[in-house]
């Protein structure tokens, strides 16, 4: 669905020249749904400008849902929906009048432009609200509302920018349920924009992270999470500390942990696969006489994987001040 070979762009203002993205290659299959991540600055916007033909790329080549994104831009927007971070509906319009002019521009009859807007009104918990002003639906609705706008048209690949910015958690999960019955049960293809993480790991098959205009990894959540240095685990013991030390010494002697140190009564240390050790070294301790109090285990994150890939946290990237890709086009 998508195919994109060294896209580039670059921006000049005020005397400065800034290379937002640098040639990046990017694949996704059809049926895919692709998370694509990245700190603010990273590229990730200019991007996405570039893929849904809202910015002409500086250099590279990408084919777009079937259609070549330099060549025939057109046809790249008849085939995709495209749903924007801030939304595109109009206060003081109704639901139904909404849907009926996004159908009518882009071909579809009076008719079709109907049934399709019911059936997606189904399928997004829309029912009911055609005659309600979209300024009057609650966050949950409207971006709903977004979502129906940029399927209208039945496209197979969906750009979702950032689609549960703003709703509270249960709207959230919620539109989680209808982007995952959109890709799993109807095939559609979807390029999904986030700064939530867990929402990235809960539905992404695969996701490509960005940072510096480059494509830094990519891979399943899982097959990205592998690359952090394992399990992190931390043992609490008595107050005097003697035990806790004796416990240092036989994590050491554990094939693949590393990390290891001492904070008072607690031993902290990374392994591959914490649920293979653990029995092994509880055993360890036992023959030892060395008591332990508290155990934790926590398996590495996405943003344990920001933190690898780029020497920040996604969370604190979100507060970053604006980065090169907000700079003035005026190339």
């Amino acid at each position: 669905m998508i195919k994109a070979r060294g896209l580039a762009r670059r921006f000049s203002a005020r005397g400065r020249t800034v290379d937002a993205v640098r040639g990046v290659d990017i694949d996704v299959d059809q049926g895919e749904l692709v998370g694509f991540l990245g700190p603010n600055g990273a590229g990730k916007t200019t991007t996405l400008r570039m893929l849904t033909t809202l910015l002409r790329p500086t250099a590279g080549e990408a084919e777009v849902a079937g259609c070549d994104l330099l060549r025939d831009p057109l046809g790249v927007r008849k085939r995709i929906g495209y749903v924007a971070q801030g939304g595109g509906t109009l206060p003081e319009c109704r639901v139904n009048e909404e849907l009926e002019l996004q159908g009518r521009l882009y071909g579809l009859s009076k008719a079709d432009t109907a049934r399709r807007a019911a059936a997606l009104a189904e399928q997004l918990d829309l029912s009911g609200l055609d005659g309600r002003l979209t300024k009057t639906l609650s966050g949950g609705q409207r971006r709903r509302l977004d979502i129906a706008l940029g399927l209208i048209h039945n496209p197979p690949l969906v750009f979702l920018d950032e689609p549960t910015t703003g709703l509270d958690p249960q709207s959230r999960a919620n539109l989680w349920d209808h982007i995952d019955h959109l890709h799993a049960e109807q095939g559609v293809t979807v390029f999904l924009t986030t700064h939530y993480l867990d929402e990235a790991d809960a539905l992404c098959d695969r996701i490509l992270v960005i940072d510096g205009g480059r494509i830094v990894a990519e891979g399943t959540p899982d097959e990205l999470k592998a690359r952090v240095s394992g399990d992190r685990v931390e043992i609490g013991f008595d107050h005097t500390g003697e035990q806790a030390a004796e416990a240092a010494s036989l994590v050491g002697k554990i094939d693949g942990a590393h990390e290891v140190s001492v904070t008072g009564d607690l031993v902290r240390f990374r392994v591959p696969r914490g649920d293979v050790v653990l029995p092994e070294l509880l055993r360890a301790f036992d023959a030892r006489g060395v008591a332990m109090t508290s155990m934790q285990v926590q398996r590495p994150t996405l943003d344990d994987v920001f933190l690898t890939m780029t020497g920040r946290s996604l969370r604190e990237a979100h507060t970053a001040p604006p980065g090169p890709e907000e700079v003035s086009d005026v190339a």
